[in-house]
């Protein structure tokens, strides 16, 4: 069993601040238990109820009357099933003293997060669970948690085909029935279709026009089946960078399966040695390397960037916080050094540090504010950003 302590005390940290605190992530991910881990930690008392059980749904059916008396924590999960209790919730939330606290679990779907925001401004706040990290699984598994991702049933299976046997059935389940749930009414077959051409394209420009051929539709259709997933927290668009430098910038996303198995999946890839022997396995790498930095520097979508130019200098991943730019290159080598395109990043964006994470087992400075930092170590050397 993995604990997920850093999770669970930005949970407690967050629900000491506010009286609605909404946990998103994927499907599986593990919200439900976490949760559970944090109230038997705190042997806090509370009710829970699972919103996707019809006769816990018949139990709310007078929101204001099954709520109003409870004390300690409520867990509403699934809550996007019950959209309608969040003009209740404000009301409850607002009262003095406060007699409970709200934990709400669901998937990021727009229409959830915008009736919650508009229903509970000032009062919730909002954390987002992705899959196991290297910070959870540690170093000795981090090959294991490549190949499988994140997802705890995937990662935590006896082998390799269990694993992958779950993902094609998280898969299937994820299109014809979650996707539905979220309010993303496109055809189950369309969708896995876009998703499995998503993964071949991994790590690559996002070219609507290429999409759009490939299925006979609109760029509007395709652009709307990306964003559609993304909201729904199993692709990352990694925004571009552009500034006036006097050279000319890309301006389209890079576009990225957000789970190193899901992809793996998508690309019928079921061993490490399969892995190996993939075109994209090193766009597999770069990927699952920007999410385990992104995690440890709990960096927000706004604040993460690429940067390229049309002659060819690039960086993978800028972090913007407020004056502040860090730079990371992910180099799936056991010898990385400077290259042109690195110096041209550093000069160009005004870096305060630039990092090459590698494949390699040592950690060493290249240069003046540039080191070679081993992926295995990402965990010790990256931290939240001040």
């Amino acid at each position: 069993m993995i604990v997920r302590r850093h999770h669970l005390l930005a949970l407690g940290r967050l629900l000491k601040r506010y009286p609605v605190v909404a946990v998103l992530g994927a499907r599986q991910v593990g919200k439900t238990t976490l949760t559970g881990d944090w109230l038997r930690g705190h042997a806090a008392r509370g009710r829970r109820f699972d919103l996707e059980d019809p006769r816990e749904r018949a139990r709310l059916a007078d929101p204001m009357l099954a709520l109003a008396d409870l004390a300690g924590i409520v867990v509403l999960d699934e809550i996007q099933r019950v959209p309608e209790l969040f003009p209740v919730l404000r009301v409850l939330a607002d009262r003095r003293p406060l007699k409970a606290r709200f934990l709400l679990l669901g998937s990021a779907s727009p229409q959830l997060l915008r009736q919650s925001s508009e229903s509970l401004a000032g009062r919730i706040a909002y954390h987002e669970l992705p899959g196991f990290s290297l910070r959870e699984a540690g170093p000795r598994l981090a090959t294991r948690l490549w190949l499988r991702g994140g997802f705890p049933r995937s990662f935590l299976a006896r082998g390799d085909a269990a694993s992958m046997q779950w993902r094609q059935m998280f898969l299937r389940t994820f299109l014809e029935r979650d996707l539905p749930l979220l309010g993303i009414n496109v055809a189950a077959d369309s969708m896995r279709r876009f998703w499995t051409m998503l993964a071949h394209h991994h790590g690559q420009l996002w070219n609507a026009s290429e999409f759009g051929r490939s299925f006979g539709v609109a760029d509007t259709t395709v652009r709307g089946y990306l964003d559609k997933l993304t909201d729904a927290l199993v692709v990352r668009q990694l925004k571009p960078w552009h500034e006036n430098i006097g050279k000319r910038q890309v301006r389209s996303p890079k576009v990225y399966v957000r789970d190193s198995g899901l992809l793996h999946a998508l690309l019928n890839l079921p061993t490490q040695r399969d892995l190996e022997n993939h075109p994209k396995v090193g766009a597999s790498w770069e990927g699952f390397i920007i999410d385990q930095i992104l995690q440890q520097l709990e960096a927000r979508p706004d604040e993460c960037y690429f940067w390229r130019t049309h002659t060819g200098a690039e960086l993978d991943l800028l972090v913007v916080r407020g004056r502040r730019r860090l730079g990371f290159e992910v180099k799936r080598t056991t010898a990385p050094g400077i290259t042109p395109s690195m110096r041209s990043a550093l000069k160009d964006l005004g870096l305060a540090s630039l990092t090459v994470i590698h494949a390699g087992e040592h950690s060493f400075a290249l240069a003046k504010n540039v080191r070679a930092l081993s992926w295995r170590a990402v965990v010790r050397e990256i931290g939240p950003l001040p």
